[in-house]
């Protein structure tokens, strides 16, 4: 029989695929302690220590009386969560530079040509959205865009940390925005978009970090 460390790890894993896989999904409860008992085949203590390893980490949440519920998929949500909420905007924004500039010098040098359908798509609904006027919806546009430039870096790993940022991502620009898209807060992401286009690296990284000074959210 492995020992006891390495059957906690074990069944930690196997709650993460699941609740990766969507069997259990965010919002909804995860099996009683019987239950996944029977269905991992390991003992009460080991389900235990795992289920408490995951509310640790952010991915699970006990409700007294309730249950055990999913509340992220990714652990690192949760802690850029609680950045924000220590106003550590500037903090963010760095770390936001951080990927984006590497990934738009990467999306120049490995972009295919269905990279570049996507970004032109995603450019054109970050500029419909803020014809619209609508501060939520250009949010949602712009963090798809720059979304669009990481997938077009083909790093898997680059693609996964950035997701943890996501709602940091949309929180900066929000702040940047305020209560209304007016013309001193817009930023020209065309010039990112056509710098990977031409294969450019370098450029495509200083349009990339132009966009994430300190004092500029978007």
């Amino acid at each position: 029989m492995p020992p006891r460390g390495h059957r906690v790890r074990q069944t930690i894993e196997q709650l993460r695929a699941r609740i990766l896989g969507g069997e259990w999904p965010v919002g909804g409860r995860i099996p009683t302690e019987p239950q996944l008992v029977a269905a991992l085949g390991v003992g009460r203590n080991t389900v235990r220590e795992a289920v408490r390893a995951l509310v640790h980490a952010g991915v699970l949440e006990c409700r007294q009386g309730s249950g055990t519920y999913v509340v992220s998929t990714d652990e690192l949500a949760p802690v850029v969560a609680r950045r924000l909420g220590d106003d550590r905007m500037t903090e963010v924004i760095e770390v936001r530079r951080a990927f984006e500039v590497e990934a738009a010098r990467l999306a120049a040098l490995r972009r295919t040509p269905e990279d570049l359908a996507a970004l032109d798509g995603a450019l054109a609904e970050r500029e419909a959205a803020w014809r619209g006027g609508r501060v939520d919806a250009f949010v949602e546009a712009d963090a798809a865009l720059h979304t669009a430039v990481v997938a077009a870096a083909h790093n898997a790993m680059l693609a996964e940390l950035y997701a943890s940022v996501g709602a940091a991502l949309r929180s900066t620009v929000a702040q940047a925005m305020g209560d209304a898209l007016t013309p001193e807060r817009y930023v020209d992401h065309a010039r990112l978009v056509e710098a990977i286009r031409a294969g450019d690296p370098g450029r495509a990284a200083i349009e990339a970090g132009a966009f994430l000074e300190p004092a500029v959210g978007a």
